[in-house]
């Protein structure tokens, strides 16, 4: 009923969203740039399944996510990573900061299911983080129905929401029992979350992941800025950073304050340096102003050009996003705004960090724990309100030695305090572990998926199989395309091979113009027009006889005719009923094993009880050091006896496909491109490259030659399943496609399963 209430109010509510959505665009045209992002629609196209989800929703969040980032990456390098914001700045941030270590960056959907839906059949997450206290009806249910861990970490609640939350128990303690693990920042916290309703045994204590922050050193400050101050001969500096508006009436405007301290400093420190930086971009012009109307000598950091100079005592206004971070590490005092003004303060660990002095004011209410151990400590420069600020300054600057040890003792507090990004990801490996992805499914398609379950116990009842002289194994899957049935067939075959056993490849040969059933020798040469595809790379590999033709019967009668092989293996067959076979191998994609859903509201072609009827069982794109515990439950609540092997694809190389030649991995740069029933799988291989454009083409694509000599960059990269397609053109620019090793743990077992089940 809660959730009921919940979205009828949001429908109601829909028109002023767009009001809403409408004035923020009027004030600042950047907040439309994204805007499809938060109704659903997503930026990036073949996403791999299987990654983490961080929602970061400001600047804040997005500073703090960059050491959670970096403990990910250090844990799982291949993971795709995926960061979404709600704020324009925190975008901004996130892009500056984050950018070169995540798969994309987004903006997250509004809170109405039909946008989240969308994010989440197209990202695929195993695990999603939500970094503070964000809590979403719709969003956190739609997870969890995605079969996702979810994660609320580094949670905290002010003083000042605590009394909204209480009140309101009766809606969020039903939200928050969606989560898998709730870390707030602090025992303080911890407690104030189970009050409103978060399960006490889910809920623990991470630590405060600002903590983890790593200052950026000088080498990281603008050139640009770092030339002011040495043709300044390098002046004192002091930071007025993150300076706020008033909250209301009676309230200070901490750009006035900063400035009138600036002014009477102005006859004690003749060469002092203020370095302003608003919280707000809406508030650059704005103190730019209050600057001018003030007489005092400033100069814009979005317009600071080389060799630019600035009287002393003077201002460098920050008009920029991203660049306070590197500028505390020229500071010698720093004011941390929002704590004058009722804004309930800002993050004070980042100026900490570089060892910095910090004055604040009296509101410290969003980070109230920081404060107090900071005040405890004698770590901060506390005033009581704007008329210490000038005296508080002029003291520090006067005095190295205060300033020193004011600095050092803020640093040891912080360093003392890291280690919350080991133990969320610690957290985010457990439940990925635990947790089994079942996708998010097109729901309003769900009732044509009962038609298709009659119509597959239709077709499976109806077909009496065909018995062939040669014993036939068959290799294939729940999932419709992507899940690497066909590399599994042929590692199988190439491995029977190397038993001195004669295999061939049954296949339906997708996509050609022909309907000739054919029986090929391997290496044979033949059109993929009239073979298709996939059996090109069966007959290129040189290990096996091929079959093809859409009645698999026919055209292994024609090979036992022609070759006479020992055994037969049957590329995606498992949903084959036509034909007998005496061993099921089933490939699974570790990362999206059941196709998100039945189809057509999924790819799945049958659901995980179909599993009963596998022999083995392949798990596909098992990334390493895991062992997808949660998987392997599902698979033996249906199967207990089949024997599960993990498998995974390691490029090799580049080939060049006009020559052969090799090139190695991490070498090519231009626009990458496939037409597979996955192609996330292949971006994820493409990663290591200078990938200008990623270009996706229908599965089984026949290309012209015309729509690929468009694509951009120096060289082009694919699969060695789209260069066979290629092959015959000409084309004006190299195409390389990408080698690939098989590597299945207890392969050889499975071998000798397989050639057991062969009667050899």
């Amino acid at each position: 009923m809660i959730y009921l209430l919940y979205r009828v109010l949001q429908w109601v509510a829909f028109p002023l969203v767009l009001v809403y959505v409408l004035w923020r665009v009027a004030r600042r045209r950047g907040y439309a740039d994204g805007l499809g992002e938060r109704f659903g629609a997503f930026a990036f196209n073949g996403t791999p399944a299987g990654g983490v989800w961080l929602h970061a929703v400001s600047v804040g969040e997005a500073v703090a996510a960059t050491a959670l980032v970096k403990a990910l990456r250090e844990r799982w390098p291949g993971t795709p990573l995926w960061v979404s914001v709600g704020t324009v700045a925190g975008r901004e941030m996130a892009v500056q900061r984050l950018a070169a270590q995540v798969d994309g960056i987004f903006y997250a959907p509004f809170d109405y299911c039909f946008a989240i839906r969308r994010h989440l059949r197209c990202l695929r997450p195993a695990v999603v983080v939500v970094l503070e206290t964000e809590i979403w009806p719709n969003f956190f249910r739609e997870v969890k129905r995605t079969g996702a861990a979810l994660i609320l970490a580094n949670g905290r609640i002010s003083d000042r929401a605590m009394g909204r939350y209480r009140r309101l128990r009766w809606f969020f303690a039903p939200v928050l029992s969606q989560v898998d693990r709730l870390l707030a920042e602090s025992e303080f916290n911890r407690e104030r979350f189970i009050e409103i309703g978060a399960p006490a045994a889910l809920t623990g204590v991470c630590g405060n992941l600002k903590y983890d922050f790593t200052p950026a050193g000088p080498e990281d400050v603008a050139a640009v800025v770092r030339g002011l101050l040495e043709r300044l001969e390098q002046p004192p500096v002091w930071i007025a950073a993150s300076t706020m508006p008033p909250l209301g009436d009676g309230d200070v405007d901490e750009d006035d304050v900063v400035i009138e301290a600036f002014r009477r400093l102005g006859g004690r420190h003749r060469d002092v340096l203020l370095v302003l930086v608003p919280r707000r971009p809406e508030r650059f012009d704005i103190a730019a102003g209050k600057l001018e109307a003030a007489g005092i000598p400033y100069l814009r950091r979005s317009g600071l050009q080389p060799g630019a100079r600035l009287r002393l005592p003077g201002v460098l206004l920050v008009d920029t996003i991203g660049e306070l971070s590197g500028l505390f590490s020229i500071a010698d005092v720093v004011f941390m705004g929002g704590t004058l003004a009722r804004r309930g303060g800002h993050n004070i660990l980042e100026p900490a960090a570089a060892a910095r002095p910090v004055i604040i004011g009296p509101h410290m209410e969003n980070f109230a724990m920081i404060a107090q151990e900071f005040r405890e400590r004698g770590a901060v420069h506390e005033i009581a309100n704007g008329e210490g600020l000038a005296a508080a300054v002029d003291a520090l600057l006067r005095d190295g030695g205060a300033r020193a040890r004011l600095g050092l003792l803020a640093l040891e507090l912080a360093e003392a305090r890291r280690g919350a990004a080991d133990r969320i990801v610690e957290a985010v490996v457990e439940l990925e572990s635990r947790t089994l992805r079942v996708g998010s499914p097109l729901q309003a398609l769900t009732p044509l998926t009962w038609l298709w379950r009659g119509l597959v116990w239709l077709d499976r009842s109806l077909k009496t199989p065909a018995t062939l002289r040669t014993p036939v194994v068959s290799v294939g899957g729940l999932a419709m395309g992507g899940s690497g049935k066909t590399p599994v067939a042929l590692w199988l075959a190439r491995g029977l091979a190397e038993r001195k056993l004669r295999p061939a490849v049954l296949t339906r040969g997708y996509g050609r113009g022909s309907r000739k059933v054919l029986a090929l020798a391997p290496g044979a040469r033949m059109s993929p027009r009239d073979t298709g595809d996939e059996p090109q790379l069966f007959l290129r590999s040189g290990v096996c006889i091929t079959g093809i033709g859409a009645h698999r019967a026919a055209a292994g009668r024609l090979v036992e005719r022609d070759f006479r092989p020992d055994v037969m293996i049957l590329d995606d067959g498992f949903q084959h009923w036509a034909l007998e076979r005496r061993c099921d191998i089933v490939v699974l994609d570790a990362m999206d094993p059941f196709g998100g859903g039945l189809f057509p509201a999924g790819r799945g072609r049958e659901t995980a009880a179909a599993l009963a009827r596998a022999h083995a069982i392949v798990i596909m794109r098992a990334p390493a050091g895991r062992q997808c515990e949660a998987l392997r439950r599902e698979i033996r609540r249906h199967n207990t006896r089949a024997a599960i092997h993990l498998a995974r694809l390691t490029p090799k190389a580049w080939v060049l496909g006009a020559t052969g030649r090799q090139a190695p991995l991490g070498s090519l740069e231009g626009t990458a491109f496939c037409g597979l029933g996955n192609p996330a799988a292949f971006r994820q291989s493409v990663r290591g490259e200078r990938v200008k454009q990623f270009t996706i083409f229908p599965d089984h694509h026949a290309y012209r030659p015309e729509e690929v000599a468009v694509l951009p960059g120096p060289a082009l990269m694919t699969t060695e399943k789209d260069w066979v397609k290629l092959e015959p053109f000409r084309l004006p620019k190299p195409v390389y496609w990408l080698s690939y090793e098989l590597e299945v743990e207890g392969g050889a077992e499975l071998i000798q399963q397989v050639a057991r089940a062969a009667g050899r």
